[in-house]
């Protein structure tokens, strides 16, 4: 019997456990706990099938695409006015390109001239490396993006870096492969980023002929043909701009029984009311923008309106129908009649944001149009909307966390249902920059509780997703606010919570000092929980810095305070964290037996995840204890744990454990697998453990 022959040619992308061997005799055992693939990154938005009198811009970006690799990669800045449709076309030729970047298409706006301000790097790195399936992101934009750098040093990527505010922040986003091309879009040229080897394209206007083409894209080449005059008096007065083009090519397709010149005259007509953008050619927009205003059905003018006023720069059906006081259905289906009349962008995943001019012409009308008090109102409603949404977020996830209060001027119309905790935390990675932007109109409005109340919400994107440099900045403006207001509870809850983030960041000294100062206020307050949580937060801040003693009475502080309250959960905690001291400090009994009491009481209590943390730590007292198949049972059960509640940290510091176990035993090349997985992992997650981990494998392997 002939058998069968396998080969691999050409350019292949191979994931996962592969075998290629000639005769094999005997069994052969793969063991794989890879997590399940990502799709590669696609994560650019729409753009037009064709582009309109963009050809040599188009030429000029292949020539960029095929000229030699230069170190670092290729950065194109594609600099022109608002409208121009510098998106537009970096978009279209990166999606037409698609097939030289196998390894992805990226996409950031860096909302150069959105509210809020430009878009935080961070944030902007965060998105990236979540993209590639790396979970934890330093707090230090250096290292977010330094690990960017290295995640995708040889990968073959594209990248669109959209409306940026200066070189300085495009900077800090470049991958840094020879295979990557960046296009960078912006109002000005952007010329510090010549010292990073990039080069310039000037988008300018368009043409007649290809004005009129957008026009035929959109109503028809018979109707075109039909009114040149009319056509002419458009194509005039959009005065070449392809935003312009494409609103008033909007307009007339929503309205086919109407003459092309009923157009023409409204953009004669229209006056300026886009004050704040003093560009040439920017009264073009204002008409058409105008014009198209104008026939809105009442409904879809108030929304909006209304949009133009939030502090968020994108907006959900459910968000929107907050700030109109919508059911989520309504607002869907006033949005998708803005996003007919071209007022209104929507990518892929169902969420809507203005373009820059268009955002300008909403507000300016939302706060000619709309009193005061109403303009607060819909800010309030958009900010007690994501409050009441993060709330049962912290419901689902964070359970037997202290509830603080929540006020609401009137309760929010609809909140979103999660069915589990994978959804909610799904929710809240998607929504975290609009999070932080509630956050920052509250701070600027002077609504204190709103501050303290988000910021205190907000704690399962802090505790499972490890966004640090948000949760730093949530707490500052949560404890400004909680002073201001004279709320001694919230004050006591910013500062613990926010010293976690503050450990978490590596800002140990200024951790220890905010639960210094919770531990002070619990006293005086009377409340021997907030007391125990302070003093747990002490013990952890000088565990981690090697001060033993004091660690232990922290501890030992805690846990006769959630013993005095019955606080069950909270005891056996404490207890892992009193065996966490005793393994450091070699003492291998006492870490044992409370690590037993604990498990058994985190069992009973269903926390399981919990209980695995005090299995793994078993484990590693056991090994300790040269007491190699016990430590292995222990660490493996505890490992199950992890995988399935996704724990990427306690996975690899389990898998570090394991690797250490089989070296013990003489299995080097399983110790090395063990190890080099942990590793992926510490990455991963951006984990300190990830330095020392990588050190101890570039040593040369025991004989």
């Amino acid at each position: 019997m002939e058998g069968t022959r396998n080969s691999i040619t050409g350019q292949v992308r191979l994931e996962g456990v592969a075998l290629q061997a000639g005769d094999i005799h005997g069994g052969v055992h793969v063991h794989s706990h890879a997590p399940a693939l990502l799709p590669v990154p696609q994560q650019l938005p729409p753009a037009p099938a064709r582009l309109r009198g963009r050809g040599a811009e188009l030429a000029a970006l292949d020539r960029e695409l095929h000229a030699l690799p230069v170190p670092g990669g290729r950065c194109l800045v594609l600099a022109g006015p608002p409208g121009v449709g510098k998106s537009a076309l970096a978009g279209h030729w990166l999606r037409a390109r698609a097939a030289a970047f196998p390894d992805g298409l990226f996409y950031a706006d860096l909302r150069s001239h959105a509210p809020g301000g430009p878009a935080d790097p961070v944030e902007v790195l965060g998105a990236f490396l979540r993209a590639l399936g790396l979970s934890g992101v330093p707090a230090e934009p250096g290292e977010a993006a330094a690990l960017w750098r290295s995640a995708t040093a040889h990968r073959r990527i594209g990248l669109l870096l959209d409306s940026a505010a200066t070189a300085a922040q495009a900077r800090v986003l470049l991958p840094g492969s020879e295979h990557s091309v960046v296009l960078v879009t912006s109002r000005t040229r952007l010329p510090g980023l010549v010292l990073d080897g990039a080069g310039f394209l000037q988008v300018g206007l368009i043409d007649r002929s290809a004005a009129v083409e957008l026009l035929v894209d959109r109503v028809g080449a018979d109707r075109i043909a039909a009114e040149p005059l009319a056509v002419d008096q458009v194509v005039t007065r959009c005065a070449g701009l392809p935003l312009a083009v494409c609103v008033a090519g909007a307009r007339m397709a929503a309205r086919p029984r109407q003459s092309l010149a009923a157009t023409a005259e409204a953009l004669r007509t229209e006056t300026d009311r886009l004050g704040e953008l003093r560009l040439d050619r920017d009264r073009a927009v204002q008409a058409v923008l105008d014009a198209s205003y104008r026939i809105l059905d009442p409904a879809a003018a108030r929304l909006y309106r209304l949009l133009g006023l939030l502090p968020v720069p994108e907006f959900t059906a459910a968000l929107a129908g907050a700030a109109a006081e919508l059911r989520p259905a309504e607002a869907a289906r006033l949005l998708e009649a803005l996003g007919d009349e071209h007022l209104l962008e929507e990518p892929d995943d169902g969420r809507y944001r203005f373009h820059d001019l268009v955002r300008l012409h909403a507000r300016g009308h939302g706060t000619s149009d709309e009193p005061p008090q109403l303009r607060r109102a819909v800010v309030r409603r958009v900010v007690e909307h994501l409050l009441a949404t993060a709330t049962a977020t912290e419901r689902l996830i964070s359970p037997s966390r202290r509830p603080l209060p929540r006020s609401y001027d009137q309760p929010p119309l609809c909140v979103p249902e999660f069915a589990d905790e994978g959804e909610a935390l799904s929710w809240l990675d998607r929504e975290r920059g609009q999070l932080g932007a509630a956050l920052r109109a509250a701070a600027d409005a002077g609504q204190n509780a709103l501050v303290w109340q988000l910021a205190d919400a907000m704690w399962p994107l802090f505790l499972r997703l490890r966004a640090y440099e948000l949760q730093l900045e949530a707490h500052e403006l949560g404890l400004a606010a909680a002073r201001a207001e004279g709320n001694r509870a919230a004050e006591q809850r910013m500062l613990t919570s926010g010293g976690h983030g503050l450990r978490n960041a590596g800002h140990f000294a200024e951790a220890a000092r905010w639960y210094g100062e919770a531990l002070e206020l619990a006293r005086a307050m009377a409340d021997p929980r907030a007391e125990a949580n302070a003093q747990y937060g002490i013990g952890q801040s000088h565990r981690i810095a090697g001060e033993l003693p004091s660690a232990r009475r922290a501890f030992e502080e805690t846990l006769r305070l959630r013993e005095l309250v019955g606080y069950p959960r909270g005891t056996a905690l404490a207890r892992i964290a009193l065996a966490e001291v005793a393994l450091a400090d070699a003492d291998l009994p006492e870490a044992v037996a409370q690590l037993a009491r604990a498990e058994a009481e985190l069992t009973a209590l269903g926390d399981h995840y919990e209980a695995a943390r005090a299995l793994a730590l078993t484990g590693e007292a056991r090994l300790a204890a040269g007491h190699l198949p016990e430590a292995r049972q222990t660490l493996e059960a505890a490992l199950t744990v992890f995988r399935a509640a996704r724990s990427a940290l306690w996975e690899a510091r389990v898998l570090e454990l394991l690797g250490t176990l089989a070296e013990r035993e003489g299995d080097h090349r399983a110790a090395r697998e063990h190890l080099e997985r942990a590793l992926e992992l510490y990455r991963a997650v951006a984990a300190p453990n990830a330095e020392p981990l990588a050190r101890r494998l570039a040593e040369p392997p025991p004989h």
